[in-house]
């Protein structure tokens, strides 16, 4: 069976699926944003999980419980800060959706929700980041395993444009 890949303007904290992606800071202990709202959504029971993880490098991804989400799990993956592109940011983004969909598979999860990762206060830009992201996507279900439907949630029309732009 095919993966199916959809673009949604939502609040990736209200999504019913097997795993959200959160772009986490290195700490993992919440912070703003995506981060925040997760933090927020899911409860206190996520942070004492998340401390208990002693932090995520970026490009890495962990995985938590969703607690009081939609979402069973959390995946956390820390994005690069864009630096103007010569540091290596491209595939340190490429990474933490590899390793969000590696985690996704060895749990056996079938759905997965990405936010836009790195692309806030990281400012990686937008549409570099969302070609990003569809490749690595495509590229990984493109090989077998559980993933069966991945959501890109995006915060505004403009974002949604460029990811069903980018699906089509």
């Amino acid at each position: 069976m095919k993966t199916t890949l959809v673009a949604l303007q939502a609040d990736i904290t209200t999504l019913d699926v097997d795993a959200i992606v959160n772009a986490a800071n290195s700490s993992l202990l919440g912070g703003g944003g995506v981060d925040g709202a997760i933090h927020d959504a899911a409860g206190p029971m996520l942070l004492t999980e998340c401390r208990a993880l002693k932090g995520c490098e970026t490009g890495e991804a962990k995985i938590t419980k969703g607690y009081r989400l939609k979402a069973r799990h959390v995946i956390h993956t820390v994005g690069p800060i864009w630096h103007g592109g010569g540091e290596g940011e491209p595939d340190l983004l490429r990474a933490c959706y590899e390793n969000s969909l590696t985690l996704a598979a060895e749990y056996e999860l079938n759905s997965i929700a990405f936010p836009a990762i790195s692309t806030g206060a990281f400012r990686f830009p937008y549409e570099q980041a969302a070609d990003i992201a569809v490749k690595t996507v495509r590229d990984f279900v493109a090989r077998p395993s559980s993933i069966k439907r991945v959501v890109f949630c995006c915060i505004g029309r403009k974002f949604l444009d460029i990811y069903q732009k980018l699906i089509a």
